[in-house]
This record gives C-alpha cells, structure tokens and sequence, in this order.
C-alpha cells in the first residue's frame, strides 16, 4: 500500500560499514510510495555497489559533480528535487565537512546547496564519537536544524562496544517518515514558548536554580518551525543546549532571573497566537542580593559548633517571585492578548498529580497544562525523554495521555492536541 504522503528522498550514503543498512532502507521507502534517489562518496562504493541502489530505487545513483556534462548541474538540481535528505551513515568526516560548509565532492555539494530538512545518521568508532571535536560538529549541527538519528549504543564493527553504531534501516525509515509528514499546522500562527531554569543569584557566585535543561521546550521551538509557524520566539534561561537556527526563529537567551523571564514573556505575549511556559520558573529569591562574596564567619561561637560536630547554620530569607503563568492567565481573561490565543503551561509533580494540575488549571487560567511525574528518574529533567498528560480546561473529558518517547516526538504531539 503506497504512503499518501509521497515525498523524493534523497539518500547520501558515505563510506561506513553500515553503509549495507541503506539497501533494506532503500527498499522500504519505495515500498512505501516514495521517489528515492542516491548519491554515494567513492568511499561508498568500496562497501555497497552502485548498481544495487540504481536496481533497488529504479533511479540512476550519483557519484560524481561531472558524472555527465550534458546533464543540469548535479549537485543543484538534486538539492532543488529533494523533500528530505538523509545522510546515513555519517562518519566524522563528513560530519565535520558539514559543520564547516566544506563542499569538496558531489554529496557535501549537494548537502551545501540544500535548503530542505537534512537528518544525519552518525556512524563511527566510540572514541571517535566520543572526540570532542565530533561533539563539537554535532552540536553545532543541531543548532542549524539538522536532525540528528542515532547513534546507537552497541557491538561495532571494530569489535568495540559503545555508542557510535547506526540505528537500525527500520529507525531511518520512521525518522524519514516523520518529516514525510510534517504539516502546515501552524502555518500563519505566531508561538511564543519559554523554557529553561532560571536562576536567583545570592552573592555574585550562588544561586538558587533547578535542574531544567530546557529540552522540551527547545523541542517545542524546532517542532513549530517544522509545523510551518509564521514567527516562534524562545525566551531561553540559562542552558547549555542547542537551539535553532533559522530566519523565522527568535532566541532570547537573556532571560536569566524570574523577573527577566516575567518582562519578556509579558511583553512578547500580546502578539503570538499561542503562548508555551516550560520554563522551570523559581518560585522564590534571596530577599537581598549581596555585591560581594558572602564570606564564612569565623566566631568563637561557630568554631565551637564545628569542633563539637554540629553545623553551623545560617538563615537564608526568601522572597516570592512574579507567577508568570498566572500573569498571562490574567492577561488573557483581561482580552489583552490576541483573540483566540491559546495559554500552555507545564507542571512538574511528585505527587497528588491530577489533583494539583486540576487546581493551576483554575488558578492560573491557562488552557491547557502539560503535567509530568519527576520523581520519576527515567523521564523529565535534564532526560531525552519523557511521558506527559495533557489537561484540558475546556473539556476534561479530553484529557490525553502520552507514553514515554523523545522529547521531540513528544513536542510535536503537544503542538497538535493544542493548536486545534
């Protein structure tokens, strides 16, 4: 049965061991209604000939910038024709030609040129992998956009064990199936999301923070992009993820203490269409905020309590911060956002689940709450999955569970239940 959803694939395979892997993908996209082209480096065809591609797609395989002067210019007209392409398996020289936009042979040409969504298969040696100017590449690789598939944690080829194996053809197919079908959900549709810590300083070298890395809503900003938004602005706190980039895509990364994500978020709100706080907001500051590192006081009081074992113990006073959901909640039934803006707020709870989510729906005015368990250690902070429950103000009835997966897939869900 052919996929409704036909899109040209174009395959660019390097030279990889995993390289055999292509061929049952190869296979399976077809099989699935697609166009499937290829374009191999040399290094390739030491691993899998030409001939098995060209018999297993019915299209001519790519080798070389002048494979026939007569024909359009290659590399062009293969990244012009192309919905997706995927480069499997990546080995850290091309991923490193791909971080630096080096274009020396037809498949880094082509990957140059492209301006679709390029997903990436690593496939190497651990320590290769593991190298930090690899890391580096993929890092960097990320935050253009680039979707990264893998690696696999596993037996290599080298009789190594660790991560730096290809996944498997089966999980190329649904990578490459995931962007088959992304949409124009939010085609016109200004999003707004937060996320992140934040973080409220003591003295200049202490803090009060959580552990937020600000995965899901990173998430959330590249799934936007993909559903087509109009604009998606990120007020980001303090991590060290990558984000997008791209010219419809805005990163405020200044949003370091509750009150900078407060101004942002209440400033930026009035415009967008749907508005997403992840950010793991501080409930609470230092009342005061010392210019100068706040020293141990050595008394004779505090040098007895430490020979005698006891600690000595300060009093740390506390202030609360703005509570930047309900603010917007506020904003809303005010109808000084746009008519029709849809207000997400997430939840992170240990206990009493339902019951807690229930009370911000009402307190906070949002439309929806996404609502997780973190004292599970499987999921949630600082992990690339996790599994959610969604809370509907408008019909409880609706409430929707969603399993354990990748914080991506994850993203995009959210992004469908909530923009209907």
């Amino acid at each position: 049965m052919t996929n409704q959803v036909q899109k040209t694939i174009l395959l660019g395979i390097t030279g990889g061991i995993a390289a055999y892997k292509m061929c049952d993908l190869a296979r399976q996209l077809v099989r699935a209604g697609h166009k499937v082209k290829v374009v191999m480096t040399q290094h390739a065809t030491e691993f899998v000939g030409p001939a098995t591609f060209r018999s297993l797609t019915g299209n001519p395989v790519a080798l070389d910038l002048f494979d026939d002067p007569a024909a359009p210019i290659n590399h062009i007209s293969l990244a012009e024709e192309a919905d997706i392409f995927l480069i499997a398996p990546a080995t850290a020289n091309v991923i490193a030609k791909l971080a630096q936009g080096r274009a020396d042979d037809l498949l880094t040409t082509t990957a140059l040129a492209y301006q679709g969504q390029l997903l990436v298969a690593p496939a190497m040696n651990t320590q290769m992998y593991l190298d930090a100017a690899t890391q580096e590449n993929l890092a960097l690789l990320a935050a253009r956009g680039v979707q990264l598939v893998g690696p696999a944690t596993g037996q290599l080829a080298c009789g190594d064990s660790g991560p730096g194996r290809m996944v498997e053809a089966s999980d190329l197919y649904s990578a490459v199936e995931e962007c088959a079908h992304t949409s124009n959900l939010l085609a016109g549709k200004r999003v707004l999301i937060s996320a992140g810590p934040t973080r409220e300083y003591l003295d200049p070298v202490r803090y009060l923070t959580n552990r937020s890395s600000g995965k899901m809503g990173i998430a959330l900003a590249r799934e936007a992009l993909r559903a087509g938004a109009e604009v998606v602005d990120l007020v980001l706190g303090p991590t060290a993820e990558p984000v997008p980039v791209h010219k419809r895509f805005t990163c405020v990364d200044v949003a370091e203490s509750a009150r900078d994500m407060r101004n942002f978020m209440t400033g930026m709100a009035p415009f967008a269409d749907i508005i997403i706080c992840t950010a793991a907001v501080a409930d609470y500051r230092p009342a005061e905020r010392f210019v100068t590192k706040i020293k141990k006081q050595q008394s004779p009081q505090t040098q007895e309590a430490a020979e005698s074992g006891r600690q000595d113990m300060q009093t740390l006073e506390l202030v609360q911060n703005p509570d930047i959901l309900a603010e917007l909640g506020r904003m809303k039934a005010a109808k000084t956002l746009k008519s029709g803006a849809v207000l997400v707020g997430f939840a992170a709870e240990t206990d009493n689940l339902e019951a807690n989510v229930r009370a911000k729906l009402e307190s906070k005015g949002a439309d929806y709450i996404v609502a997780n368990d973190v004292s599970r250690t499987d999921i949630g902070f600082e992990s690339g999955e996790n599994e959610v429950r969604i809370f509907s103000k408008a019909s409880p009835e609706k409430d929707t569970l969603l399993p354990k997966a990748s914080k991506t897939q994850l993203a995009r869900q959210i992004l469908h239940i909530v923009s209907k």
